[in-house]
């Protein structure tokens, strides 16, 4: 009998290629399977499923995990303000970790002797696949053909087509890849350090150039309300922003950063949803945290990122980020307005019950209401004492 493997399969050049090697090469019985994280739409469902069957696969499924991918990813990385570098929004990168999980949990359960992907050997997905795939199932076979033959586009094309595969891929300007978070976006400028893409390459265009208002309302962190219309569904919030936000072109940038293998790589994105969403938490967070929940969620917030880009999402720890980043949120509620314009957008303010600028304790830069002049130059001399310790010792010394 053939063994079985289960590819991860999105049907393009690389996984099609896959596909046809792992049955015509090796001799495995292929079984297809597509992770969706919110990415992909029926059609392009549809699209994948008839390449693997013509492809040679013994039986595809779809894996839908958007709703997964939300409850034990996304809401975090909006709890902890989420951008790598202070840039990017883990667009795609925090769904493989979750594609790979779906995948393995496939093979499993119908006792597949290996499991493939089609990552390369230059950039950080093959370690996501790897480690995922080695520490849910320990032992098993991991196959990486693309990786393991270092292979070019040229080299796969041909291939399918002596194998009888007329492929339709074509030599594309863009490598695009879209998900629920982001849309990352690669191609010759971005492997230059000196260029950015230019206009063409987002798949979102400016559609709009009159300026609209939109609200979003939070509860205890969470999505609640999309322009006063609520959203007991957080994935359909998210792709409500999107469709608004991206008509306005907005949430483009390049991210440069380091990757899991140590070199430096760069990606254009576009995540218009992703960043209106972060910035707008952060505001209303900026109103309703005290300074020591904020200084310390940032830091949280900064490992809990790395880790997830560094495919450390099964790492105990992470657990107990969450439980901090979610105990953080019980005051977030409120709304946050912002005002949508040409590629790029204004916070303009917050309602919230919880705002902590609405006390009578005083109004900053105007009038004090809690304290005496007198109790403010009694704190400032006290505050000033280990200054004043270390400058009078400096002196000190100089003169001796």
């Amino acid at each position: 009998m053939k063994k079985k493997v289960v590819l991860a399969f999105s049907g393009g050049l690389d996984t099609s290629f896959c596909a046809k090697y792992l049955s015509a090469d090796l001799g495995y019985e292929v079984y297809t399977a597509v992770a969706n994280t919110g990415g992909f739409t029926a059609q392009d469902l549809k699209i994948i499923e008839e390449k693997a069957y013509k492809l040679g696969a013994t039986k595809h499924v779809g894996i839908d995990i958007t709703q997964d991918y939300y409850a034990k990813s996304i809401r975090y990385m909006i709890f902890g303000n989420v951008l790598r570098n202070g840039t990017y929004p883990i667009s795609v990168s925090s769904e493989r970790i979750f594609q790979a999980m779906a995948v393995i949990n496939y093979a499993r359960e119908i006792g597949a002797d290996a499991v493939a992907h089609g990552s390369t050997g230059a950039g950080n997905d093959q370690v996501r696949f790897d480690l995922t795939f080695d520490v849910l199932a320990p032992g098993i076979e991991i196959i990486a053909p693309t990786r393991d033959l270092t292979l070019t586009r040229d080299d796969e094309i041909n291939y399918l087509k002596r194998n009888g595969y007329e492929a339709d891929f074509t030599k594309m300007t863009y490598s695009i890849n879209k998900g629920l978070w982001g849309t990352s976006i690669g191609g010759k400028e971005t492997l230059q350090s000196n260029q950015t893409l230019p206009e063409e390459a987002y798949p979102s265009q400016l559609q709009k150039e009159t300026p609209e208002i939109l609200t979003i309302d939070f509860e205890k962190g969470e999505i609640s309300a999309v322009n006063g219309q609520p959203f007991p569904d957080k994935v359909k919030a998210i792709q409500q922003i999107e469709a608004l936000a991206s008509a306005f072109a907005i949430g483009r940038d390049m991210h440069i950063g380091d990757t899991i293998i140590g070199i430096k790589g760069r990606v254009g994105f576009e995540a218009a949803a992703p960043l209106i969403i972060i910035h707008a938490h952060r505001m209303l967070e900026k109103h309703t945290l005290s300074k020591w929940q904020l200084y310390w969620k940032e830091q949280i917030g900064n490992w809990y990122g790395m880790f997830l880009h560094e495919a450390r999402f099964l790492e105990p720890v992470m657990r107990d980020m969450e439980a901090m980043l979610e105990s953080s949120q019980r005051n977030v509620t409120g709304r946050v307005i912002i005002e949508l314009k040409p590629y790029h957008y204004t916070l303009v303010g917050v309602e919230s019950d919880f705002d902590l600028m609405k006390t009578d304790f005083g109004e900053y830069g105007e009038i004090n209401k809690a304290w005496t002049a007198d109790d403010a130059k009694g704190f400032t001399k006290i505050y000033s004492i280990p200054d004043k310790i270390y400058h009078i010792n400096q002196e000190k010394n100089q003169t001796k």
